[in-house]
């Protein structure tokens, strides 16, 4: 799966491990790294819907259309598909099986922000 980054910051800890434990902390720049690597490795979102450790899974309301997935409790990384338009399925919904390409637009604790 392709991986594009909204901000510049996370761009760089995605490509310098020590600078992403700088900014993100130990254990947040090591599960960052490794949701990039297991969405690198997909070939679609569907290849990772399934994995329990990850707990992707698509927002609602004002975030309709963006992903999260979990790193340290409680943030999440928050992912958008990069696709324009963004494939659904019949009923509306997000067709996990056309999405092979996201931005990152950042982490978050979305639960009390």
């Amino acid at each position: 799966m392709d991986i594009a980054f909204k901000k510049d910051l996370l761009r760089k800890c995605s490509n310098d491990h020590s600078y992403a434990e700088r900014k993100l902390g130990t254990l947040q720049a090591k599960k960052f790294i490794l949701r990039l690597q297991q969405l690198h490795d997909a070939v679609c979102l569907e290849d990772l819907r399934n994995l329990p450790q990850m707990d992707l899974h698509e927002l609602t309301a004002n975030r309709k259309s963006q992903l999260a997935c979990s790193l340290d409790h409680p943030y999440r990384l928050i992912l958008v598909p990069a696709h324009d338009p963004i494939p659904t399925k019949e009923d509306g919904g997000l067709d996990w099986n056309q999405v092979t390409a996201v931005i990152v637009l950042g982490i978050e604790d979305y639960h009390h922000g």
